[in-house]
């Protein structure tokens, strides 16, 4: 993460990996399901902009794969919302 510019790297990193398994299991468990998965989503948005920095790349090879990790991504986030959302949905209706 020091190449990210990211302060004190090894503390970030285990914030980091606390962070994504605690919203995983309340997500996988059904406790405040939605929440995680929004949290997920943005975390995913968040990270992915911070580590592909599409803007600074010249057109070529490199940004091309770096364009498709973030398709990846947005895909992934997409999904974290419609978990949410169905979650949301279904606790609408009862």
């Amino acid at each position: 993460m020091n190449h990210f510019g990211l302060p004190s790297a090894p503390l970030f990193a285990i914030v980091v990996i606390v962070f994504e398994l605690s919203m995983s299991a309340l997500v996988v468990t059904g406790l405040y399901r939605w929440m995680a998965a929004l949290a997920l989503s943005g975390f995913t948005i968040l990270a992915t902009l911070l580590a592909l920095r599409l803007w600074e790349m010249l057109p070529g090879m490199t940004r091309s794969m770096a364009m498709n990790g973030l398709f990846e991504h947005v895909g992934l986030a997409c999904a974290f919302v419609l978990v949410a959302s169905g979650n949301l949905l279904s606790h609408h209706d009862k």
